[in-house]
């Protein structure tokens, strides 16, 4: 088995809020993590320019990252002008062939906003066909295949239309949840956006209160949900619910 964590999501803070209590927890049985942005984060601003907010944010990044001691990727690409097209998939081919990863999170198939949706795509082609020959020009790695692939909890735990996602597998993040909150408080940008944009001023509570509602499913302080995609050629066997029991 590749030891080789890898998630693939929108912006700069996004592994924070979604998936990076069992990040740490498969990084304490000895996985790799990997943890890459598409985006740049460049539209998280009410009043800063696209260089200034992409400085902060790429900043902001490396240091919650570092706080793990994570390795950290981005594709490089504009908030909101995500596509799944060719250019973009050659990108994220490159480097899942670089990275190799052997277990791989994504944003879910539907949810509240295009990038995610598009990002998810890409998570699904790459998993998918990293490891076909002819796919990139970076040479095939030893081993790679068709990994795990999980989707993420949409935010809030709900579908575009407001229909609450049932996971497959839910993981108890309680002795990680402290460390997965320092990372996200790295975001200090993001407070003043979402409370300018979206009239939220509970960046980090937001988030605790999910992985607290979350943490009921399995009679838990705080947990973290995934959907696991389950289609021909995936691995079958609940691979996070065998590691993290």
């Amino acid at each position: 088995m590749r030891k080789i964590a890898l998630s693939l999501l929108a912006h700069p803070d996004d592994a924070e809020i979604l998936c990076a209590g069992t990040l740490i927890r498969l990084q304490q049985l000895g996985w790799d993590i990997h943890i890459v942005t598409v985006c740049k984060g460049d539209l998280g601003t009410a009043t800063l320019s696209k260089d200034e907010i992409t400085r902060i944010r790429a900043a902001e990044c490396k240091n919650a990252v570092a706080a793990i001691g994570a390795q950290h990727h981005s594709l490089g690409e504009p908030d909101g002008f995500v596509t799944f097209d060719k250019s973009t998939m050659r990108k994220t081919y490159d480097l899942f062939r670089i990275i190799n990863p052997g277990l791989v999170f994504a944003h879910p198939i539907r949810d509240y906003m295009l990038d995610h949706e598009q990002v998810s795509l890409l998570a699904r082609a790459a998993t998918f066909l990293y490891a076909a020959r002819n796919a990139s020009d970076i040479p095939v790695p030893k081993g790679a295949g068709v990994p795990w692939l999980y989707y993420c909890d949409p935010i809030g735990g709900v579908d575009p239309f407001g229909v609450t996602v049932t996971p497959t597998t839910v993981i108890d993040i309680t002795s990680t949840q402290d460390r997965k909150l320092q990372m996200l408080a790295c975001h200090s940008s993001q407070r003043e956006w979402l409370a300018a944009h979206h009239g939220m001023d509970e960046y980090i509570e937001a988030t605790r209160r999910h992985d607290a509602d979350r943490g009921t499913l399995i009679g838990k302080p705080a947990a973290e949900a995934f959907v696991q995609h389950r289609g021909h050629a995936y691995p079958e066997a609940d691979l996070l619910a065998e590691l993290l029991k």
